[in-house]
């Protein structure tokens, strides 16, 4: 008998998967209850699930409803209007606007009419709405208009011989539509958009929630925060109009045009304007790829594929090859293959490759292939190969293969190979070049940094305490790497009567004798200038050294070794307190003149770190 029963269910609960859901009997008997309420009921009852946009659908409206043994379909048609319709889609039952159906009105007007004028209203196919900004355009002519807050819309159209014509109707986040009309006659126009496809909510009731008023509560609140739709981010050739020049000279109606028909590209082999929207492609031009464009004042235009020149600016939704000059700058929201030349500034929001030359400033958001040069500053977003040279400063963020030159410093956020001359400083974060200037900075190098200060944060570091036969207390910190490192030293002899201050800058090297590179040679040379009671007097100790070093540990090396100097100076005699003359007596010295003499010497320490 088990067995039997089983079958018996089985049978039934395959009977009514197969059953689709509108088809599926249900009872209701519900006196002035919330609409989203039935319908919870329904779902419960049908075993299945409701998905609706709660802008179309009045959730608190109250109904009435009592019926036995009624299919889901005809509940629904009692509970709403005939302007809705319902879509099954896997155990989801999709409740929308049905779609309201295009229509036209033509009235004819005297074929001798140089003109002729369709006008009409656009509307939301789902929710009749009326569409703003909506744009509608011919693309031969490339003439275009936007709808009003009505959604009306007057298109005027010259006469011509063709026997049709095809208008296009295109808003952001609607499918685009295309309208054949009879040419030479005045029309009216009633036009519908679908709008794309965006998430439906999804209300799931599980068994047993209308017992538990929280838990309809906790449905229906996170039903009500997801209800608006999310619109995608705008990327690729529409970036120029989110400039801030884009958004100082361009109007809010050559914004919403671009963004309605990003689409809708077209080319012609010549344009001229005044300012964006006054000239030969009037409110079509920010559409159009030319070949030659001559901008008065400036111009918006889709790309150029040839020569463009412009008194002020020129703005470039996508491409531009070979040649752009402008006045004051060029903004290209696509690529660059060729040159740009502008007064101030030349902005490329996707790569380039070529020549940019610039008053102020160059930009490029992807990666540069060329030479960049400007009056200020060169600015790659990606990887530079090539040349940047700027009288104030260069930046890359990616890897640099190539050159940069500046009159301040360069910055590469990643690896350079190649190389960075700077007035000032230069900073790489790998270094497999050379880098010249007054300040160096790299995180690690194979390279070579060559200026006053040499800092590798993950490179040679070392703090050296050290004594020489001229002054007995010195210190120095040794930075960059073990092939050539810079050293900040001073020093004082501790001593009554032979009292000396100095301070220097030197370079090193370290060269290991073995594998475990504990033990190795370090050549230093330095400059000094040593205070021996007065600054009248020039004093300046240069020095030699040969330094056997040995590494105790991780942190401790100690180091010895043999040094030769030479001593320049222009002080008379001695002064009371401080040594003179230099070196101190023992030491043969060798006269090279009056003020310069040298001598063999020696010097020991320890470092650390």
């Amino acid at each position: 008998m088990k067995k039997i029963a089983g079958l018996i269910l089985l049978g039934i609960s395959i009977s009514c998967a197969g059953q689709d859901i509108l088809s599926k009997s249900v009872n209701l008997d519900v006196r002035l209850q919330r609409l989203d309420h039935v319908l919870e009921i329904l779902s419960n009852q049908g075993n299945f699930f409701f998905s609706y946009n709660s802008k179309i659908v009045k959730k608190d409206s109250l109904v009435s409803v009592s019926v036995r043994n009624k299919s889901v379909r005809d509940v629904l048609n009692i509970l709403f209007s005939s302007g809705y319709e319902f879509r099954e889609s896997g155990n989801y039952l999709i409740i929308r606007k049905a779609p309201i159906r295009t229509t036209m009105v033509a009235k004819k007007v005297a074929v001798e009419e140089k003109f002729y004028s369709v006008t009409g209203y656009i509307y939301d196919e789902q929710s009749g709405s009326a569409l703003n900004e909506a744009s509608i355009f011919e693309k031969n002519r490339l003439v275009s208009v936007l709808t009003n807050e009505q959604g009306y819309f007057k298109l005027k159209l010259k006469g011509g011989t063709q026997s049709s014509i095809t208008l296009f109707v295109s808003k952001a986040y609607y499918s685009d539509t295309a309208i054949a009309i009879q040419p030479r006659y005045n029309q009216e126009l009633t036009i519908t958009l679908v709008p794309e496809d965006r998430p439906y909510e999804k209300v799931t009731i599980a068994p047993g929630d209308l017992l538990n008023p929280d838990s309809l509560f906790e449905v229906r609140n996170e039903i009500d925060k997801s209800s608006t739709p999310r619109i995608p981010p705008l990327t690729g050739s529409f970036s120029v109009e989110k400039t801030g020049v884009g958004k100082l000279i361009l109007t809010a109606k050559q914004k919403v045009q671009s963004l309605n028909l990003k689409n809708f590209f077209t080319t012609r082999p010549f344009q001229l304007s005044v300012v964006p929207g006054l000239g030969t492609h009037g409110k079509m031009s920010g559409q159009v790829v030319n070949n030659f464009s001559l901008n008065v004042l400036g111009g918006y235009t889709a790309g150029t594929n040839g020569v463009e020149i412009g008194g002020l600016f020129n703005i470039n939704k996508k491409d531009v090859r070979y040649l752009q000059i402008a006045g004051a700058l060029n903004i290209v929201g696509g690529k660059v293959d060729g040159v740009q030349i502008a007064g101030v500034t030349n902005t490329v929001l996707r790569s380039a490759d070529g020549f940019q030359v610039a008053g102020v400033n160059n930009h490029v958001s992807g990666k540069f292939n060329g030479f960049q040069l400007s009056g200020v500053y060169n600015h790659v977003s990606d990887s530079m190969n090539g040349l940047q040279l700027s009288g104030v400063a260069n930046f890359t963020k990616r890897k640099t293969s190539g050159v940069q030159i500046a009159g301040v410093g360069n910055i590469s956020f990643n690896e350079t190979n190649g190389v960075q001359v700077a007035g000032v400083f230069n900073y790489a974060k790998r270094l497999k070049g050379v880098q010249v200037g007054l300040v160096n900075i790299t995180d690690s190098s194979e390279g070579l940094s060559i200026g006053l200060i040499n800092i590798a944060i993950h490179g040679y570091n070392k703090l050296s305490f050290f004594s020489n036969e001229v002054v007995n207390v010195n210190v120095a910190y040794k930075t960059g790497y073990s092939k050539l490192y810079s050293m900040l030293q001073a020093g004082v002899n501790l001593s009554n009567d032979n009292k000396v201050y100095s301070f220097g800058y030197g370079l090193g090297s370290e060269i290991n004798l073995n594998k475990r590179k504990t033990v190795s040679v370090n050549p230093e040379l330095s400059a000094q200038y040593l205070y021996l009671g007065s600054w009248d007097d020039i004093n300046i100790l240069s020095r030699l050294n040969l330094n056997l070093q040995v590494k105790l540990g991780k942190y401790i090396t100690i180091f010895a070794g043999p040094s030769y100097s030479l001593f320049s100076t222009d002080q008379p005699s001695g002064i009371t307190g401080y040594r003179f003359p230099v070196p101190p007596s023992g030491y043969h010295t060798t006269s090279f003149n009056s003020k310069v003499s040298g001598w063999f010497g020696w010097n020991a320490g320890f470092s650390i770190f």
